[in-house]
């Protein structure tokens, strides 16, 4: 089986989840709809292209291991409604101008977000495409090494300290893959190990694991988030250290 080596390497990253009341968090791992934006941008899809998008979507496999343990980091934002600026038309999507309902402080009030992110974490991913339709795995590899549009890991701001793809590899499943990968410990031999890692809920069972249920898949054409699936979350030391 083809299966893409990716490093995610960045100062900044955000995987997305649930958010709650101000809060915008992270999930511990890349989510599913997350990598299908990846990909799409550097294929050069755009959001209108909810169909192509869904397609990949639902033929993306991945696992993928923390080498290098983030740090927790929550960014304080601040919107001030009330300006001018943002009083007439045009910053929307649609053109035209957008409130909340309520009295004049939901309105034209400052609205405080709380940004989460990971911060100086190094992971690997290894990504297959379950089927041969196209795009195919030797597609993505070209668009990734030369991608469409500037990539992104989670939010504009999470830009990558690093070319993403590395290579193709041959093997039998995403999970052998990122076991039988080396740790990249020649970028930071000082910093602090990692271990955790997840992967597909129906590999790998025997390895010491918990099986989660997630809500990461995304309606391209209405542009929410839905449907419910499993993926296994463990350790998987590197086999060299061993």
């Amino acid at each position: 089986m083809e299966i893409l080596l990716l490093r995610f390497d960045a100062p900044l990253m955000s995987f997305g989840d649930v958010i709650v009341d101000h809060h915008n968090f992270t999930d511990r791992f890349p989510r599913l709809s997350l990598l299908t934006g990846l990909f799409g941008n550097a294929l050069g899809y755009r959001h209108g292209d909810a169909a192509a998008l869904e397609r990949l979507q639902g033929r993306i496999e991945f696992a993928a291991r923390w080498e290098v343990e983030p740090t927790a980091l929550v960014d304080y934002h601040t919107v001030d409604l009330g300006q001018l600026k943002m009083a007439g038309k045009g910053w929307t999507t649609r053109g035209i101008a957008e409130h909340r309902e309520g009295g004049p402080d939901a309105k034209l009030g400052t609205h405080i977000r709380y940004r989460h992110y990971w911060a100086n974490g190094l992971m690997t991913v290894t990504v297959t495409l379950t089927d041969d339709a196209e795009p195919s795995v030797a597609t993505l590899a070209a668009a990734l090494r030369e991608p469409a549009r500037p990539l992104f890991l989670g939010r504009k701001t999470c830009l990558p300290a690093a070319p993403l793809f590395r290579e193709v590899i041959d093997a039998p499943d995403v999970l052998a893959a990122l076991q039988a990968i080396p740790w990249e410990t020649r970028l930071r031999p000082d910093a602090p190990r990692s271990a955790s890692a997840c992967w597909p809920a129906h590999l790998g069972t025997a390895l010491p694991s918990r099986v989660v249920a997630i809500y990461d898949q995304r309606d391209w054409r209405n542009q929410i988030h839905t449907g419910r699936r499993l993926r296994r979350e463990g350790i998987l030391p590197d086999k060299e250290a061993l």
